[in-house]
């Protein structure tokens, strides 16, 4: 694990329904959900609509709807839902053993929009 995947804490951290924030330096922040069904997901915290906090939206099955506009946004994929129009990039995750890991090259390759 160590290299290619940046570990970046227990699964404790965050409650089933949420979400946390990951300071990225030099990219945009990553919105880190654990959803009801304890599914990890990371995504950009950005709406590609107007670039409302993801983190802050509702958790609903493996969606997020955004706080600012109620746009529907898949965390699978971090595509817009319906018929809204629009993607935010999504981060590769993994959990292992308690604890979770997002992929270096995804984190350190972005770039802050």
């Amino acid at each position: 694990m160590i290299g290619e995947w940046l570990d970046i804490g227990k699964v404790e951290q965050i409650a089933p329904g949420t979400a946390r924030t990951l300071p990225v330096r030099g990219a945009d922040e990553i919105a880190v959900f654990r959803t009801q069904n304890n599914e990890f997901y990371a995504l950009v915290n950005k709406c590609p609509h107007k670039q409302g906090p993801l983190s802050q939206g509702i958790i609903h099955g493996n969606v997020v709807t955004c706080p600012l506009h109620s746009w529907n946004i898949s965390l699978q994929t971090g595509e817009a839902l319906g018929e809204d129009k629009g993607c935010v990039p999504s981060i590769p995750m993994r959990v292992d053993a308690g604890r979770m890991y997002l992929l270096r090259s995804a984190v350190v390759g972005q770039k802050a929009a």
